[in-house]
C-alpha cells in the first residue's frame, strides 16, 4: 500500500525507519540516524556532516573547546586523540583539565556512581567527579609534585614569565605519552587556558611565586600569540564540548573577524536559566560571534556518548587517524 505525501509537508524530508544489522558500521548507522527524524541522533547527524564540512575546507582555523571534568574519564582517550590528529590548531579549555591530565598521567581514577554518599567518601579520602572516584593523593599531590619539578626546570633556565600557551607545551613535552597534553605538544597545538587560576595547577603557581617574586604569569602573553590568527580574514570553526568559560573563549576569540562560519555544540544546559552553558549557539549571532549564514548545529547530551561517535565518524573522514 502507498503512502501519500501532504502538500502542505512539501519540501521536508520523510522519516525513515531504519534496522540495526550485525554488519552495520557506526558510520553507516549515524547516516540512519539523519533520516530518523529524531530525536538527537537527527542533530547529531548533523553535526558529522558539519563536522566534515569545517575538515574539508582547507581555508578554515579550527578551534575545540571542551570542559575539564571530562577529562576525569575515559573520554580523555577521545580528546587525546582528536588533539594528536592536529586538525584543531587551537584548543580553548579550563585549569580542571590540566589537572586531570596530570594527575591521571601518574595515577589511577576509580569508577564510582552518581548516588555515592559523599560525607562518606570525604571520610574516606575520596574526591568524587559525578560517576568518578579519585584518592586525595592520586590529585592534589600528583598536580603538586609535577608542577613543582616543572617550575624550578623553567626557573632554572631563565624563565621568569610565560602564558597559559607557554606552561600547556611545557607540560606537555615532560608528560607521557596518551596525555592530552603531550599529544598537543606533539601535533604542535595550541592550548590556551584563560582560567588557568581556577585550580590546582593556578594554585602552584601562585605558591611558586610566593618564594620566586620574579616569576609571573602574564595572560597578555597568550593574546600576542593568537592575534594574527583573531583578526585574519579566513574562515573559521569549532568543536564546543560543554559550556563555561572554555565555550565563551573560544566565541570570544572567533568574534573579532566577524565568528564562525562552522559550529557544533554538545550540551546538557538548559536555555532558560540564562547561563552561557545553557545558550544555543544561535544565540552568539546576537553577540557577532557566529555568523547569520553559519553551519550550525546544537546536540543536547551527554559528551560521553556524542563525542566518541562523532570521533570515530571524524577519524574515518581524515588520514591523520590515530593508531
Amino acid at each position: 500500500m502507498s503512502r501519500k505525501s501532504s502538500d502542505r509537508a512539501t519540501g521536508r524530508p520523510v522519516i525513515k525507519d531504519y534496522s540495526v544489522g550485525k554488519s552495520m558500521t557506526l558510520e553507516e548507522l549515524v547516516s540512519k540516524y539523519g533520516g530518523s527524524g529524531g530525536f538527537m541522533s537527527a542533530y547529531l547527524a548533523q553535526g558529522v556532516e558539519i563536522l566534515e564540512r569545517m575538515i574539508s575546507d582547507r581555508e578554515c582555523v579550527r578551534w575545540l573547546s571542551f570542559v575539564g571534568s571530562l577529562v576525569a574519564t575515559g573520554l580523555r582517550g577521545v580528546l587525546a586523540d582528536i588533539v594528536r590528529t592536529g586538525i584543531f590548531k587551537y584548543v580553548v579549555t579550563t585549569c580542571g583539565a590540566l589537572d586531570h591530565d596530570i594527575a591521571r598521567s601518574f595515577n589511577h581514577y576509580y569508577v564510582g556512581a552518581f548516588e555515592e554518599d559523599d560525607s562518606r567518601l570525604a571520610e574516606e579520602g575520596l574526591h568524587r567527579v559525578g560517576s568518578v572516584v579519585i584518592p586525595e593523593e592520586n590529585y592534589g599531590l600528583a598536580v603538586e609534585r609535577f608542577m613543582l619539578g616543572l617550575l624550578d626546570e623553567l626557573y632554572g633556565n631563565g624563565v621568569r614569565e610565560l602564558g597559559t600557551i607557554e606552561l600547556s607545551r611545557q607540560m606537555g613535552v615532560r608528560l607521557p605519552e596518551g596525555s592530552i597534553l603531550r599529544a598537543a605538544a606533539d601535533a604542535e597545538v595550541n592550548i590556551v587556558v584563560p582560567g588557568i587560576m581556577d585550580g590546582a595547577v593556578g594554585t602552584q603557581l601562585w605558591i611558586y611565586h610566593t618564594t620566586h617574586r620574579d616569576f609571573r604569569l602574564n595572560l597578555f602573553r597568550d593574546y600576542e600569540l593568537l592575534s594574527d590568527i583573531m583578526f585574519k580574514d579566513m574562515r573559521r570553526g569549532g568543536l564546543i564540548i560543554g559550556g563555561g568559560i572554555s565555550k565563551h573563549h573560544l566565541l570570544w576569540l572567533n568574534h573579532f573577524a566577524g565568528g564562525l562560519n562552522y559550529a557544533i555544540y554538545i550540551t546538557t544546559g538548559n536555555e532558560w536559566d540564562g547561563s552561557l552553558t545553557g545558550a544555543p549557539l544561535r544565540e552568539a549571532i546576537s553577540w557577532r560571534k557566529l555568523r547569520k549564514d553559519a553551519n550550525k548545529i546544537t546536540i543536547y547530551g551527554d559528551a560521553t556518548v556524542m563525542l566518541p561517535i562523532l570521533a570515530s565518524v571524524l577519524f574515518s573522514k581524515v588520514p591523520e587517524r590515530p593508531s
